[in-house]
């Protein structure tokens, strides 16, 4: 361990966290959370046994950094987070399937229950993760089971101790109705996709309307959950210091660079169009806050016209999402596209000082696709157009490709939907 890490190690908090470990490259090689970092982090580097695998990684680490949360809980979402973007080689060699868990919610039953698994399967259930611990998403579960009351297996229609612990919704003893409950579970799984601060706000509009209409029954159940969550303080904090100093501003750092930015991007959206030759065409629009995906401001947009053409498609999905001042504008834009997406809508965003990147991946879309970004530089009238080959490892690559593979997973999921709806018809 270096002098120079040594004293940094002794400023870590007594707060859960998420920290990054890297090399001397400056490569992250292995995220983790901890309850409490202070403690965590320094076990690494104390003189007791370890396994072979630890002790290599031990030997790899030159310099740590990590992030203060507000909970385990939100330690947990942002480890999986931060572990999708980098893709550390640690946390591949030192874990088995065993550590990676899902959270699984047949919703296309009349009766959903809540399970985890360790292997997604294509049965239309919703899973949510991966997660890479089972016991703290276990924990996590059965703590929101108390705000959002769930069965952990097949219905059966049996009166059970959770029935009477008020674990379950309580159709068994006609408590609510399979509606009412999946209405619930709906909830579950915004929170744990990450729609937590909305999520929020919409149980104290919908707890008000409920009591003005005299339904007190129900205006107090949403009061439980209201106060359940504000209870929990699920929502993850970044600071400006923390925003300054963590692992993953190297790449906000790195954009602000590139395109000479005045500030790191807070804000980013990316955009993916997705369409079957001109059929069920949709857009997606993802946004990542700090560097980190913001499922609660995600949209989608259902093209008003079906064509084949992805550069119009492109400018009409710029031109409905500017159209919505009461959504925060972006710091940067990108788009999965080059020269024609760009130049269908660098006028338009031109106009409100918004910049735009594409991702050129020229046909390639698998996960090792190079990570060429495409700038567009105008004078006057003209347009010309850089391109950047970003080295695989590089953190800037890193993020640019998450925001990209979640524009493309997020847009083709909507065109599947709107797929099968149609072909039901």
């Amino acid at each position: 361990m270096t002098d120079a890490l040594k004293n940094k190690l002794k400023s870590l908090p007594s707060s859960p966290g998420v920290y990054f470990h890297k090399n001397k490259q400056g490569e992250v090689i292995y995220v983790g959370k901890a309850a409490v970092l202070k403690n965590r982090v320094r076990q690494y580097f104390q003189n007791t046994e370890k396994d072979p695998k630890t002790e290599a990684l031990v030997a790899e680490i030159y310099d740590t950094d990590w992030i203060v949360v507000d909970t385990e809980m939100d330690a947990l979402f942002l480890e999986s987070e931060m572990i999708k973007r980098y893709k550390p080689k640690w946390n591949i060699l030192l874990r088995d399937d065993k550590t990676v868990s899902y959270v699984r919610i047949d919703t296309k039953s009349e009766v959903p229950y809540v399970s985890m698994t360790r292997q997604p399967q294509d049965d239309k259930a919703t899973y949510i993760g991966p997660f890479y611990a089972k016991t703290t998403i276990v924990t996590a579960l059965r703590i929101l089971r108390k705000v959002f009351p769930y069965y952990d297996k097949p219905y059966d229609g049996k009166k059970t101790l959770n029935t009477d612990l008020e674990l379950t919704p309580g159709i068994e003893i006609g408590k609510t109705t399979p509606a009412e409950y999946k209405k619930t579970l709906r909830k579950l799984i915004r929170y744990l996709e990450g729609d937590r601060e909305k999520l929020i706000r919409d149980l104290e509009k919908e707890m008000k309307k409920e009591a003005t209409l005299q339904h007190f029954e129900k205006a107090a159940e949403l009061r439980n959950q209201y106060f359940g969550l504000k209870g929990l303080k699920k929502k993850i904090v970044f600071s400006d210091k923390e925003f300054m100093d963590i692992s993953s501003d190297q790449a906000l750092r790195q954009l602000q660079k590139i395109l000479d930015l005045n500030e790191p991007p807070r804000r980013i959206e990316g955009y993916d169009i997705s369409h079957e030759q001109g059929t069920n065409v949709v857009a997606s629009m993802v946004v990542f806050t700090n560097g980190v995906s913001d499922r609660a401001e995600y949209r989608k947009f259902k093209m008003r016209r079906q064509r084949n053409d992805d550069t119009a498609n492109m400018r009409e999905v710029i031109e409905r999402r500017l159209k919505h001042s009461e959504w925060d504008y972006p710091d940067l834009i990108i788009l999965d596209g080059a020269e024609g997406q760009i130049s269908a809508v660098a006028d338009l965003l031109y106009e409100v000082n918004i910049p735009v990147i594409g991702r050129d991946k020229s046909g390639d879309h698998s996960k090792n696709a190079s990570v060429v970004i495409v700038i567009p530089k105008i004078n006057g009238d003209q347009i010309s157009y850089q391109h950047e080959v970003l080295p695989l490892d590089s953190h800037i690559a890193k993020l640019i490709a998450r925001i990209d593979e979640e524009s493309h997973r997020f847009a083709i999921s909507y065109h599947r939907l709107l797929k099968r709806k149609t072909m039901l018809k």
